[in-house]
Parts: C-alpha cells; structure tokens; sequence
C-alpha cells in the first residue's frame, strides 16, 4: 500500500460551496417525469398527488438543493398553458425529440412547483426561447410569482393555487447552439436580452437569470455571449458537458461492459471538466467578476440498456460512475468561486441517474450514495486542501476537496480512481482541532451496479479513520470514494 501525505489548512477559506452545486435535472424524457416521478393520482404506487412518496423520501434524504425542469431540449417547444387547468382537457403533444411518444401534459407548472415544495428544493425553469415568444415566457413567470390582480395570477387562481410560488432560478432558453434553434451566439444574445427584459420581478420574488451558455469547449460563444450580455443583464451562463468513454456521441459504449482501458479514458473525460472550468471562467473575467457558471446539464452517457427505447436514454450506473460522480464534485467544490449551480442529467431513469424505477420497484444507484456522502458539504466554506498525487494509467489517482461546515464540523471527500492501488492518506490539518471522527466508504467491483433483484449490492459502508496528533489518517481503497467528518 503506498503512503500519500495530505494537508489542510482551517484558515485558509477560499469560497462559499452553494448548495445548488448538488442540484439535478428532470426532462420530459422517457420515464424521467412519467413512470418515475410522477405515476398519477390513481397509481396503485404510493403518492402524494400523483408523486411518488419514495422518490419524495429520496430526494429529500439527500438534501435536493433544486431542480431543473421541463428540459433539456424539450424546453424550447414546451407551451407552458398546455399543461395547465383541467387534466382531461389538457393538450396532448409528440415529443419530437425523445422517442416520438405522446405528452399528455398531466404534469405541468402546478405539478412541478408542489413537487419542489415536497421536496424543499428550488424550482429551475428553462424558458423556451427556440418556438416560444417573448410574451409567453413574461405571462408564465406572472402566472407563478404574482400575488397581485392579474390574467395570470387568476388563472393560477382559478387552477387551484392561491399563493404565488417563488423562483429563483430562470434559464432563458436550452442548448440554443443546437436542439434549442442553432442560433449564432451574436443572434442568441441579442434574443436574450430581448426575452429577459420582460421577465419581472413580482411580488418580493427575484429572479437569477440564467443566459444559455457554451457547448463543451465553445470557447468563441463564451466570448460573444459575455461580450453581448454581460453582468448587467444575468447572474450566470451556463455549460453543458457529458462525460463519455469514447468521447464520440456515435459510440458512446457499454453503462456495465467496459474495459479497464475504456474506463481510465471516461475518468480523464470526467477530469476535463476542471479544464472546460478553468477557461471559460477566464473568458468571463474579462468582462466581469461577478458572473457565475451554471454547469446544469453534467454527468456520464452512454449507450441505452439492450430492449430499451433508444429515445428515452435509459442506461444502468455502476461503481464508475460513482467515481466520475466524485470526481465532478469534488472539482466543482474546488471551482465553487465561479460554479455557483451543478445539475446532474438526470435524476430518473435517465442517463446517469440517481435513482432507477420499475412499477412500484425502487433503487438508488452508486451515484446517489455518492450524493448522499457529500451532501454535508452544501452551504459549507472551502478550505485549503492539498493530496499528494500517484498517476493510475495516464491520470491522477486521488480527488479531494475539504469544507468547513456552518456547525463547525470539517467534511473531507476523497475518491480513488485506481483499480490496482490502495492508498494510505495521512492528513495534516492546520488551526482545526477535532475531538471526534467518522467515515463512510462507498466502495466495489467497477462494473458493479444495483438491480431490482439485488438493489444494495453497492452502498455505503462504515470506515475507520484514526485522529492522530496532527490530523487524520485513513485508508483509501482502490475504486473508492470515501466521506470523513471531523468534529
């Protein structure tokens, strides 16, 4: 076993790690919202209005911090009053982009802001600005924050909710580069500017604009967009970026088939995200110190389980994508003076989701358990955090990032990306002395993933850590990722 120093200093804050940083991401995709959230008010499926109890137990479990919705890229054909008033009388649509099925519109706005209220999460809407027209985006934000007279605040009225809802979050448009209009970002800033004008700040309510960001390592559209828009129009743009094997959307590969060499290559793609970080947010400085990143579409892609509906992106999650997991975190924890909002794509049934439905089965998946560890980090203070490093097959072995918590307690996570190494980590701490010390240790097989048959083959296990007179010290298995909390 090799010995790896690591240091920590107490004193040295560096940023304030948001709690959206943990946030997720739920599109009209496949059985993300039908069949996995939302199964209906007459489900023989235990619900609260339609909303599953077990997904709302889960959410809150991890501390759901808030949730984007509808899309994706079903956002920019979304018409937000098809999915309004009366259920039966609701407008039926084809979703052209996942799967060609056809949306019933039984869960709409109503529906997702009781849901975030179950939960005790911030709802984030993604506006269609692709199909949809400026007055169309103004009346839903009336519709939801107004407590005023109003069209739209008596339709919301009239449908049942008396008190307006709060949001915060508004993306204004999705992926416009692409699915959302392919518009140039000279012409998408431009349009920005147009829709945001108009969406209002009712009743108390503020909102953070959100302006539609680059794909991947757009660099130029980062550029442009901060060059048009600026601070003075939005809080944030956003990035999307998924990490997959081969890097090529056309072969994305196996979710539980895949060769050491294969997943060494998805942890560097995973890695990649500190780079994309790192120069976009230097493209941003030049314009402005204010502006924030919106990471809200992240996580692994791969190919849809065999006898699965290509559209709907179903795919199984093993203990590589509790690494890759990790790894984001601890990389957006790192970069929390710029990522003021993360959103894992998506958190059922779809992707690299945290829970997997079938009927009335439920299970959570590594990458849920991998949420559930670093949850205490939401809201905490970034400290100094150094590991020494041992290269695995081309990239860094070992991720951390350290925080110091509102209760005065210390979280450290850790991950090993190594299937052959274990690693003793013997930690300094400076200005920070702890009395007590828990772990937990998320640990496994690479290609080992739950099913409905064996729900909690991979899943948190208790860990010894030892305080010693300068720190803490504690073994980190290979393919592992481990929680320490000091206090």
């Amino acid at each position: 076993m090799k010995k790896l120093s690591a240091a920590v200093n107490a004193l040295d804050k560096r940023s304030h790690i948001n709690r959206e940083i943990y946030g997720h991401f739920s599109e009209h995709l496949g059985r993300c919202i039908y069949n996995g959230i939302y199964v209906g008010e007459d489900s023989p499926i235990h619900n609260t209005d339609g909303i599953r109890n077990d997904i709302i137990e889960a959410f809150k479990e991890i501390r759901l911090p808030v949730l984007r919705w509808p899309g994706g890229c079903f956002a920019d054909e979304y018409h937000w009053r098809d999915g309004i008033g009366e259920k039966s009388s609701r407008k039926k649509m084809v979703n052209t982009h996942w799967g060609g099925v056809t949306e019933d519109n039984s869960f709409g706005t109503n529906e997702f802001f009781n849901l975030c209220e179950k939960i005790g999460c911030e709802p984030y809407l993604a506006g269609n600005v692709g199909s949809g027209t400026v007055e169309e985006l103004a009346d839903w934000i009336e519709y939801i924050t107004f407590d005023g007279v109003s069209p739209m605040a008596d339709l919301r009225r009239k449908n049942g909710r008396e008190k307006p809802w709060k949001l915060k979050y508004l993306g204004i448009g999705n992926e416009n580069w692409g699915c959302g209009g392919n518009m140039r970002p000279e012409y998408y800033a431009d349009l920005y500017r147009r829709f945001q004008t108009y969406c209002r700040n009712f009743s108390g309510n503020e909102l953070f604009k959100v302006a539609g960001g680059p794909n991947v390592d757009d660099y130029n559209w980062t550029d442009k967009i901060m060059g048009i828009i600026g601070d003075a129009h939005a809080k944030a743009i956003s990035l999307h970026y998924y990490t997959i094997p081969s890097g090529d959307f056309s072969s994305k590969g196996s979710a539980t088939k895949f060769t050491d060499e294969e997943y060494y290559r998805t942890i560097k793609h995973a890695q990649y995200m500190d780079r994309l970080i790192d120069k976009h947010s230097a493209i941003m400085k030049k314009y402005s110190d204010n502006m924030k990143l919106a990471v809200d579409e992240w996580g692994c892609w791969y190919d849809v389980e065999e006898g699965t509906n290509p559209g709907f992106l179903y795919q199984q999650n093993t203990m590589r994508d509790a690494i890759v997991a990790a790894v984001t975190l601890n990389i957006f924890n790192s970069r929390s003076d710029i990522v003021c909002m993360a959103n894992l794509a998506q958190v059922v049934n779809v992707l690299q989701a945290i829970i997997l439905t079938d009927g009335e089965k439920l299970l959570k998946t590594p990458t849920y358990h991998v949420f559930d560890m670093f949850k205490t980090h939401q809201d905490s203070e970034l400290l100094y955090s150094f590991t020494e490093n041992a290269e695995t097959n081309g990239i860094p072995a070992v991720s951390q990032s350290v925080s110091l918590n509102k209760d005065g307690s210390m979280t450290m996570t850790f991950a090993n990306a190594s299937l052959d190494e274990d690693f003793e980590i013997d930690c300094a701490i400076t200005a920070f002395s702890a009395s007590k010390v828990s772990a937990r240790i998320l640990s496994g097989d690479v290609r080992l993933f739950n099913d409905f048959e064996c729900p909690e083959k991979i899943k948190p296990a208790e860990h010894t850590a030892e305080l010693t007179e300068k720190g803490v010290k504690f073994t980190l298995p290979k393919c592992s990722v481990a929680c320490i909390i000091l206090s």
